[in-house]
């Protein structure tokens, strides 16, 4: 074996662990769809397109034949986790989404994939045929890997990385680098190009990740102090009240005077209690 090829042994190894973690990623989804029992709200169109691209690369895989067999490996698991998925969503989805699914698998699982194999296979040659579906698979690729730039606008308007958690972005950034040198090692630049924008965009997810990872304390800590300035403001106003009330209360006899100094001490208790009320509502 030579040393490129032991290199690209290595490094598709390494990108076939790397993808199995980042097709287990939507399973918290899943419970959560599970947990609902209902798929409202949730997308099948990335589990769709998935399935399309995985089946596109061992397609790409048979014919290319020599130095595939990890590529059909890992994207022969990617068809049948994503599978899982899709039925999982038809399961719990609503029926207009359901509707709508099955029209997308039809558009691209059967009829796409379908047109994609017949054409190549019986109006193409061998080589010819290889290079197209590279062509197809590349275009698909980066099609996917363009399918966060959603994700980032989003994150840049409300200035929050909720739906971006930073672990998948970090291992679709690390599997987009190995799958790079795969294609690198091998000289297919059908797999190594779009990897290079699956780096780029990987990486500006992270650096968004962490410029907006913290917003909340930024807009928490005026509104603390505002209620501490606010709770300071209400001793003051209930020491003030106590001195009006005394200032106002005439003095009186011996005999009386304990029994109105209660009684106000009373009433100021109460409209301390009342303004303190008022404040923990704020």
């Amino acid at each position: 074996m030579a040393v490129h090829e032991a290199w690209a042994f290595a490094f598709g190894v390494l990108g076939n662990i790397i993808s199995f973690l980042v097709c287990l990623a939507p399973l918290p989804t899943f419970y959560q769809i599970y947990k609902r029992k209902t798929a409202e709200g949730f997308q099948s169109i990335p589990y769709v397109i998935a399935l399309f691209s995985a089946m596109l690369w061992i397609y790409y895989s048979i014919l290319k034949k020599h130095d595939a067999i990890l590529l059909i490996t890992i994207n022969t698991f990617c068809c049948v986790i994503q599978t899982g998925y899709i039925a999982a969503y038809l399961f719990y989805a609503p029926n207009k989404a359901r509707i709508f699914t099955v029209k997308l698998i039809l558009l691209f699982n059967v009829f796409g994939f379908g047109v994609i194999c017949l054409v190549t296979l019986f109006l193409l040659q061998d080589q010819n045929r290889l290079h197209i579906v590279g062509y197809i698979c590349m275009t698909f690729a980066l099609c996917v890997f363009a399918a966060p730039l959603c994700i980032v606008k989003k994150v840049i308007q409300t200035k929050s990385v909720e739906f971006m958690p930073f672990s998948l972005s970090f291992f679709l950034t690390l599997g987009a680098v190995t799958w790079f040198f795969y294609g690198l090692f091998l000289e297919d630049f059908n797999i190594a190009v779009p990897n290079i924008l699956g780096f780029i965009f990987g990486i500006l997810q992270m650096v968004l990740y962490f410029i907006y990872k913290n917003p909340k304390k930024v807009l928490e800590e005026p509104k603390l102090q505002e209620i501490s300035d606010h709770i300071v403001d209400v001793m003051k106003l209930s020491a003030m009240v106590g001195l009006e009330m005394n200032a106002v209360v005439p003095k009186l006899d011996d005999t009386r005077n304990e029994v109105v100094e209660d009684q106000i001490v009373k009433e100021q208790i109460e409209e301390i209690k009342q303004i303190m009320h008022a404040s923990a509502k704020v």
